[in-house]
């Protein structure tokens, strides 16, 4: 197999050449005699031996070229791009981009001249106060009202509720004794204003329908009655906080009000930190660290991240909008140039990281980057598991990593390790 390469610059490859359809002709045979199609598999089959056959021969026409080039394998970025592929009379043509690490310098690194100055914030009494109380609130137990009265909107109400369709019980759409704080639109719509005015131990009969983009196939766009009864309407009761609370929340005997306030207090400053790095430090740390190193980024790697960022930008589109990028290639390539000098300054960014961070011995592990996705879906109301999974389906686990990477790494030019 013969393969051309040409050396773009001192990373990029292009290796280009054509593979006679013997060969691939001759993987297909291999495949079928070790892998025997069963009774009923018939075109299915074969067209998967031929895919597998051709991702064989498309794997030796790059380790042709690796070889050729010279190339350490140990060095290659990402995965080999496929720029063209053209079925010829008696070949096919195979183009492919790919790229080797730069050599990124960071053992003369000072971080003094990069990290940003500022002024650490400390937290005021009032500030520490109302961090305090709105603590409290959390921890008040529900109590059911001494005096029983109708739902209104903003109540925590006490139900049973049983779902049916089409007069049968349908699976998940039961629950006993049940707190839902009405009007909180944690149900399906309509179904919580359909409680207002219910007297405990009244039984009432709420019909919705599920919307049509509901999660289960099995209940999107149906008509249910579900038959609800209220138990009770509960209330918050606030309590004073005093050395026992403190020492009940904070599980030491030896705490005190004070112990908490003071935990209060680096909580409320911790914030104020977050808040000064995501629009302040951070920014003029990435700025400094794009500025001090130049190097040759690797083209392929631009490119998947690109892809990424159009994947991002066109996550809420509509199926027209699709449509139109999809049929209108001028518009495409107009979007994906939109984002082409962000997707740079991302992979420059993220390779400059990963050199910094394996100096400083910086690792971030999986189940990190699961905890992260889902705390950022529960602060912004997302479905956690269906966050992880987005992440995971559209290959952004690794950029998430990164992203975790970052910012330790930025901690530590900071200083925010040695607090």
């Amino acid at each position: 197999m013969k393969v051309n390469v040409e050396k773009l610059d001192d990373i990029n490859y292009i290796m280009s050449g054509n593979v006679d359809n013997s060969v691939i002709e001759a993987k297909v045979a291999e495949y079928k005699e070790k892998n025997p199609a069963k009774e009923g598999e018939g075109e299915d089959k074969d067209n998967t031996g031929e895919q597998d056959a051709a991702g064989e021969v498309f794997k030796d026409f790059i380790d042709a070229g690796i070889k050729e080039a010279k190339i350490d394998v140990a060095t290659i970025l990402g995965q080999p791009a496929l720029k063209k592929y053209e079925q010829q009379e008696n070949s096919v043509y195979f183009e492919v981009e790919v790229a080797v690490s730069p050599i990124i310098n960071v053992d003369d690194v000072v971080y003094a001249d990069i990290a940003p100055t500022y002024t650490k914030p400390t937290a005021n009494a009032e500030d520490v106060e109302k961090k305090l109380m709105d603590f409290v609130k959390q921890q008040a137990p529900f109590t059911a009202l001494d005096t029983p009265k109708a739902i209104e909107k903003d109540d925590v109400a006490v139900i049973d509720f049983t779902g049916f369709i089409d007069g049968k019980v349908f699976e998940g759409g039961s629950a006993e004794k049940f707190n839902i704080k009405v009007g909180s639109n944690k149900f399906i719509p309509g179904f919580e204003e359909q409680l207002i005015g219910m007297k405990y131990k009244e039984i009432k009969d709420v019909v919705v329908n599920f919307p049509d983009d509901y999660s289960s196939a099995d209940l999107a766009g149906k008509e249910a009655k579900f038959v609800v009864t209220l138990h009770e309407i509960q209330e918050q009761k606030l309590i004073t906080p005093d050395d026992a609370f403190a020492q009940k929340v904070l599980n030491k005997p030896e705490a005190t009000l004070q112990t908490l306030r003071n935990q209060m207090s680096e909580q409320v400053n911790a914030e104020a930190i977050s808040q000064i790095y995501m629009s302040e430090l951070k920014p003029k740390i990435v700025t400094a660290l794009l500025a001090k190193f130049d190097f040759t980024l690797p083209t392929n790697i631009v490119e998947q991240e690109i892809d990424a960022k159009v994947r991002e930008k066109t996550r809420d589109f509509d199926e027209k909008q699709h449509k139109e990028y999809m049929e209108d290639k001028a518009k495409f390539s107009e979007l994906r140039e939109s984002v082409r000098e962000a997707a740079k300054k991302s992979i420059k960014m993220s390779l400059i990281v990963e050199a910094l961070a394996k100096r400083e011995g910086i690792e971030v592990h999986e189940q990190e980057v699961i905890g992260a996705l889902g705390y950022q879906a529960t602060m912004t109301g997302q479905d956690p598991q269906a966050l992880v999974k987005y992440y995971q389906d559209n290959n952004l686990m690794t950029s998430a990593k990164m992203g975790l990477t970052e910012d330790k790494l930025f901690g530590v030019i900071l200083g925010f390790d040695k607090a």
